[in-house]
């Protein structure tokens, strides 16, 4: 089961917030690199193994480039994903480009980083030989509909924007396969935040079935399946991480019995996760400011739903850490809030936690991935700093606090010039 501890204690974590104003997101280096080392060496029987980390759930140049020193690629979703990437130095098929109703511009960054370029339509074949051209390498994204299910998260395959459906497979890679491409991929992703390991074996198991149907019907051999992201993290103290051993281990067993014996081997397979790699390992510090009690008892911090909105969009649950009060014992019930005018803005419902002050620190746990990345200024709320607690225990700011300046830094108030 998973143990909820932080990295830092009461004095250590007040020396930060000395230097630097709560709230803010703080990464640990040290257990991002080491997640990431476990990852490979699970994987470490597929050649060329890689994990092209989904940007979207940390676009931070820091911890993009510790992610490429421990040989991660990146799998993109916009223009400024692309460009992000490429500015921390990720080139050609390091990187993956996977979105949805793609603008031509798009595809032709994707197109001139030599990135690989995986179609979520059918449709977006012409407007890529349009913008861009057909490259040498393509990849569908592949949405299984009624022949899987998917989970809360991401909803069921049939009712989802994503992929190219059962009937539109095959004759898209034909398609391709006529406009000159040499070289193909495959790729799916039919869950979010899931923790059942079999989920991903049998994941594996529907598309090496599809790379053995589409040597069959088209014949071309699939060189790269990419199975996506949707690997969850035990965000609740009760849940049990994914096996990554045990599904690498359910996955070479399939490698062997469908793709081997095919005569498609070697295949290089490969992951996008993002929450796996780095959401675990991000902690949301704020501070409380009020203890109100109405018809229940509420801890008010100067964080809000603007640094972290998965509880209050999805009603995620994050671990709270009251540092100082750790061997306390959590009687009594709290709902702790921010200051957003809207009654969602809520961190926990009914929280057991220990006996809580103004000035007292928060830290929220499991906000390494779709946290700040979800960030957003209503109320002319500012997104937090990043910092990045190093090896060797100093700190870094890795992205400083957003000020009001920048908040109107886009506007034009009447009778200021207007500047094109």
């Amino acid at each position: 089961m998973a143990e909820k501890k932080i990295p830092f204690n009461k004095t250590q974590l007040e020396n930060i917030a000395a230097d630097y104003p709560t709230p803010f997101i703080i990464y640990d280096e040290k257990a991002i690199r080491d997640n990431a080392r476990a990852f490979y060496r699970a994987f470490s029987w597929v050649g060329g193994f890689k994990n092209h980390f989904a940007v979207k759930a940390c676009p931070n140049p820091a911890i993009l480039r510790i992610l490429q020193e421990e040989n991660m690629g990146v799998d993109c979703s916009s223009m400024a994903e692309l460009l992000l990437s490429e500015k921390v130095g990720f080139r050609g098929e390091e990187i993956v480009f996977t979105s949805n109703d793609t603008p031509g511009e798009e595809f032709a960054e994707a197109y001139r980083l030599g990135a690989v370029i995986n179609l979520d339509d059918i449709g977006h074949i012409e407007t890529l030989e349009k913008s861009a051209g057909i490259p040498e390498l393509i990849s569908f994204r592949y949405n299984p509909g009624e022949a899987r299910t998917g989970n809360v998260l991401i909803g069921e395959p049939q009712e989802a924007k994503y992929g190219v459906t059962r009937d539109q497979v095959i004759e898209a890679y034909r398609i391709m396969k006529a406009r000159g491409v040499k070289r193909f991929g495959l790729h799916s992703m039919v869950a979010s935040n899931e923790l059942e390991n079999t989920y991903f074996v049998e994941t594996a198991r529907m598309l090496f079935e599809l790379a053995v149907s589409l040597k069959q019907q088209c014949g071309i051999s699939v060189e790269i399946i990419n199975m996506g992201g949707g690997i969850g993290i035990p965000y609740r103290p009760g849940d049990r991480a994914v096996d990554m051993n045990l599904v690498s281990g359910g996955i070479r067993d399939l490698y062997k019995s469908l793709l081997v014996k095919e005569g498609l081997d070697p295949v290089k397979i490969v992951f996008e996760c993002g929450r796996l790699v780095t959401g675990p390992y991000g902690y949301l510090v704020g501070r409380v400011r009020h203890v109100a009690r109405k018809y229940k008892e509420y801890v008010g911090l100067d964080a809000c739903m603007a640094n972290l909105m998965r509880p209050g969009i999805y009603g995620a649950y994050h671990h709270i850490t009251i540092p100082g009060k750790e061997s306390l014992p959590a009687d009594k019930v709290y709902d702790v809030t921010g200051s957003l005018c809207e009654n969602n803005d809520k961190f926990a419902i009914d929280r057991p936690l220990p006996v809580i002050e103004p000035g007292d620190l928060v830290v929220i746990h499991d906000a390494g991935a779709h946290g700040y990345s979800m960030g957003f200024n209503y109320n002319g709320k500012l997104r937090s700093a990043e910092l990045l607690l190093r090896e060797d225990g100093s700190v870094r700011l890795i992205r400083r606090a957003e000020t009001i300046d920048d908040y109107f830094a886009t506007m034009r108030f009447p009778g200021a010039p207007v500047k094109i």
